[in-house]
């Protein structure tokens, strides 16, 4: 098929099934909470389910709950293409990351379906597990296991804030199988490709269409905690003090300045998370947990800012006498886009306004590059608002995001 062949796509069935997921949430809307294995996750899990069987596809679920509806190709035995994201979706956030991508791989062979198209190899629509970091601290799960960049036994041993382990989630969850059976062989996909929204300004800013992701920063993602000795407010007096909130203070300012003064203009610093125990108004704070997220498209000046927050924090826990634990929650390589399928998503863009950019939010297809040649599709967000309520990408934004998808899959799989 044709990068030029008509298309048809169903924007307003697309729209309906994707208010009618971001329904299916622990908060109210247009809040959308689904955080793994929980109630509203398995039955976002089910309506996906149901989509890919009434579109015709064979539905395949792995161990860790990785949910693939499969359209099986005339040749069975080539390698396939791969495409698809994730529907979980942080504490709060919008109706649009993630799900855009997999209800867009829906509609995208729907579409195909309807134009007559009969794909030579067959086309894979994935659902990836536990995308977000927010029950397990690690962001893409399922993707992490399927391309081989984090261990069963290390995934299984994950535990979530109340101590249970992701083991023991997915197996209340109804995912019962060996966790050595979900990595990918190397040869099984000849391409993978992820339509998602921006999560950005950039698209909107310049009045683009489509984002052709060229790179996606990688994250290293650092947890410290200090602990000193606390006391009451009004009697220990400064010179007696080890409190633990001050190093982490100057090193959240430290990680801001090291990433402005980068010489990458990627580089970005962000501390997340910071909890002061025991938190009360008048009490010294003795023991203070933060995760710092450092991101960039190049490993060396990333992992220099890694480094320098690493020496600081070393110096201002000697300095003040203070106990130092630190731990590298994950460390990734970036990933760069296969420059044939740049070409390709171009090829099928071209009747679109289209700019080539780089993807600073990581994916599912970071690691999926660990197995096959990736590409993204970007369509735009709304004011670069992602992750909160107000996120919005209208109708025919996403239309124009899943006729490229279609006609990227049919070229690839011909």
């Amino acid at each position: 098929m044709h990068p030029a062949t008509e298309v048809f796509v169903d924007s307003k069935r697309i729209w309906e099934e994707l208010e009618h997921l971001g329904g299916l949430s622990s908060t109210e809307a247009p809040s959308v909470t689904r955080i793994l294995f929980t109630e509203t996750d398995l039955k976002g899990r089910a309506y996906v389910r149901e989509l890919m069987l009434e579109a015709g596809l064979t539905v395949i679920e792995d161990a860790v709950g990785n949910i693939t509806g499969r359209w099986l190709g005339e040749m069975e035995d080539l390698a396939r293409i791969g495409s698809g994201s994730h529907c979980d979706a942080i504490p709060h956030a919008g109706r649009f990351d993630g799900t855009v991508g997999v209800l867009g791989g829906i509609e995208a062979v729907r579409a195909l379906r309807a134009a007559g198209f009969k794909p030579k190899r067959s086309i894979d629509i994935i659902m990836f597990t536990s995308e977000e970091p927010t029950r397990f601290g690690i962001g893409c799960c399922g993707s992490r296991l399927l391309g081989g960049a984090l261990g069963p036994s290390s995934l299984a041993e994950l535990k979530d804030s109340d101590g249970i382990s992701f083991d023991q989630a997915r197996t209340s969850a109804g995912y019962t199988g060996p966790l050595a059976s979900v990595p990918l062989k190397g040869n099984e996909y000849k391409a993978f490709v992820e339509l998602h929204v921006e999560q950005g300004p950039v698209l909107e800013a310049e009045s683009l269409d489509i984002g052709v992701v060229t790179a996606i920063a990688a994250p290293a993602s650092l947890e410290l905690t200090f602990e000193g000795s606390g006391g009451h407010a009004g009697t220990v007096l400064m010179g007696d003090r080890r409190d633990a909130l001050i190093p982490p203070a100057i090193l959240a300012a430290h990680a801001e300045e090291l990433a402005v003064n980068s010489d990458s203009k990627d580089t970005v610093a962000t501390v997340g998370i910071l909890e002061v125990y025991p938190g009360a108004v008048n009490s010294i704070p003795r023991k203070v947990r933060m995760t710092i997220d450092i991101r960039d498209t190049q490993l060396k000046t990333r992992d220099a800012v890694v480094s320098k927050i690493e020496e600081r924090a070393e110096v201002l826990a000697s300095e003040r006498d203070l106990k130092l634990e630190m731990r590298t929650i994950n460390s990734d390589e970036p990933a760069f886009a296969n420059n044939e399928l740049i070409a390709a998503i171009e090829d099928a863009a071209c009747e679109f306004k289209s700019r080539r950019m780089v993807s600073r939010a990581y994916h599912d297809a970071l690691f999926m590059a660990k197995v096959a040649p990736m590409g993204m599709i970007f369509v735009p967000s709304k004011g670069g608002i992602s992750h909160r309520p107000e996120e919005y990408t209208s109708p025919d934004e996403i239309k124009q995001g899943v006729m490229v998808l279609a006609k990227t899959l049919a070229k690839l799989a011909c």
